[in-house]
């Protein structure tokens, strides 16, 4: 069984939502954490856990990220973790898969699935053996407590239900 730990500095896991349902605000989580195990070379019984600190949220806007952590969003003050973790991953063809597991947001478990890419193995300069991977997904906010929206004066949505999530990740075999 080989153990791999996400590589933070090369990795990045972000969000995106419409926002007056004609652009998408982007945003990112700077503080996670991640791990695989698998005995597979192409890891297909890979494990996965994964956590995101919702007190990193930044979307560039610290007013908005201030709403976000708050009661009308992720609550991060009684929830700071959202976490997910695999159940099955199932090759979809080479290099293409789709991850299963539970994802975790304000106390709500549901489960999910992630398109994932396998981007390739490489021997970093100090010997190490790093793999990538890019994961997306889209999700119903509300399914997971987020319920908060407003209507503008012309009778607009502001924030729109559907999350887009995606992390490309690098992990390290430690």
């Amino acid at each position: 069984m080989e153990t791999y730990k996400i590589d933070q500095s090369h990795s990045e896991v972000t969000f995106k939502v419409k926002h007056m349902m004609i652009t998408n605000v982007t945003g990112l989580f700077t503080g996670f954490d991640a791990g695989m195990t698998s005995s597979k070379e192409d890891f297909s019984d890979a494990k996965i856990h994964f956590e995101a600190d919702v007190n990193t949220i930044t979307t560039n806007n610290q007013q908005r990220d201030e709403h976000l952590k708050g009661e009308d969003f992720f609550a991060a003050e009684q929830f700071p973790k959202i976490t997910f973790k695999s159940t099955e991953l199932k090759k979809v063809s080479d290099g293409e898969f789709k991850l299963m597991g539970d994802l975790t947001i304000r106390g709500i478990t549901r489960p999910v699935v992630l398109d994932g890419e396998y981007g390739g193995a490489m021997l970093d300069p100090y010997g190490n053996t790093r793999v990538g991977f890019e994961l997306s997904t889209k999700v119903s906010r509300k399914v997971f407590g987020l319920n908060w929206n407003a209507v503008t004066e012309a009778g607009g949505i502001v924030v729109s239900d559907e999350v887009k999530l995606t992390a490309n990740v690098q992990m390290l075999k430690v």
